[in-house]
């Protein structure tokens, strides 16, 4: 059945967000092939995107033979942990006091970024748990600096299990910054941690060639159906669909104002559609007046342009060309022909933020679609 079947008038008020798992599969899968002989690991932080980390966890790990995992705090793994049993949870922000019984009850492995959180690990040590270390190339944010790496000891050097780092400009394909972050993090891990497993990139970086990919890629917003490598055609399945009902059709007379602070004020005469869902929701405010709503009516889609603010639970659309359009039809705001890269685009944001604000919103009925 399309996704686009009408039925019959039933009167919702919720927006939808469907989660195609079984894409989120084949995406994780074509990525394995594009980073091989690399480890993929999946990154499933902020909820997975917000698409709920413990759904993908599980999914990955039963679908996919997925062992590897990455959460951004260690409360992220104890949600996911008790869905992939006997797989290795990395928790990028490292370990503190607000967080060590986490690490010791789930058996969770910190990301050690400072000299700081290395002293606390070394006075906290969990056994059987073996730290990664993240230096810094290029970017600037979490790593060890060279600085603070001479100053570490030989015993020291010994207690990590895997080195990585974070490229910065992995989504320009030819940026200098790609082969400095490249030169700088091969020549540390050579001279600190020789023979250790690393990992350099992310999504965006499996697509820069073997070098960058490794002994690990974490593999995440690819995965999600993000196009993490823009200089190329997207070879990612959309893994999800947003879509709002209609709640009120009604005519818009020339001359008339739409929306706060009348941003809009119809040429001619007009016929609105006034659909469930707004900034409360995650619907970035910046589409008012350039956004797109979508509207399968006798076998065919429509586009319609929102006009006016979006507010926080509605927008309003212009649908004066789309003839036989009903109260409970839905508008879809993201789907396989309008991605969350193309969203974002109009909305002048990236994909990343917009499936982020979008996925972790409690008033969508969430469907999970996994044949």
């Amino acid at each position: 059945m399309s996704i686009f079947t009408r039925t019959n008038l039933h009167i919702n008020t919720r927006p939808v967000l469907e989660i195609n798992l079984n894409k989120l599969l084949n995406n994780y899968k074509m990525l394995c092939e594009v980073i091989a002989p690399a480890t993929p690991s999946a990154v499933v932080k902020d909820d997975a995107y917000g698409l709920d980390a413990a759904v993908v966890a599980k999914t990955l790990y039963e679908g996919a033979n997925c062992y590897d995992f990455w959460v951004a705090h260690a409360v992220e793994g104890a949600k996911i942990a008790p869905q992939i049993p006997g797989a290795q949870i990395n928790v990028l922000q490292g370990i503190g006091e607000d967080s060590l019984e986490l690490f010791e009850q789930y058996q969770l492995t910190p990301v050690i970024s400072s000299p700081e959180m290395f002293e606390f690990w070394k006075k906290h040590q969990i056994s059987g748990i073996r730290p990664i270390i993240q230096i810094e190339s290029g970017l600037n944010r979490l790593g060890f600096r060279e600085a603070d790496l001479q100053k570490l000891s030989r015993a020291d050097l010994k207690m990590f299990s895997m080195v990585i780092s974070h490229l910065a400009c992995a989504d320009e394909k030819d940026h200098f910054m790609n082969e400095y972050q490249l030169n700088t993090f091969n020549r540390l891990r050579h001279k600190y941690f020789a023979g250790l497993p690393a990992s350099l990139s992310a999504s965006d970086g499996a697509f820069l060639g073997a070098d960058f990919c490794c002994n690990m890629v974490r593999l995440g917003a690819a995965m999600y159906g993000i196009n993490t490598a823009p200089y190329r055609q997207n070879q990612m399945e959309n893994v999800v669909t947003v879509k709002a009902p209609v709640l009120q059709i009604t005519d818009l007379p020339k001359g008339q104002f739409v929306g706060y602070s009348a941003t809009y004020r119809a040429a001619t005469n007009r016929k609105i559609a006034i659909v469930s869902i707004g900034y409360g929701d995650g619907l970035p405010r910046s589409l008012s007046n350039v956004g797109k709503v979508f509207f399968a009516v006798k076998n065919k889609l429509h586009e319609a342009r929102i006009i006016g603010r979006v507010s926080m639970d509605n927008v309003i659309c212009d649908v004066t060309d789309i003839e036989q359009i009903k109260v409970g039809d839905y508008g879809y705001f993201v789907f396989d022909g309008y991605t969350l890269d193309d969203v974002a685009r109009d909305a002048s944001t990236i994909s990343y933020e917009l499936l982020s604000r979008l996925g972790k919103n409690t008033r969508f009925v969430r469907n999970y679609i996994l044949k």
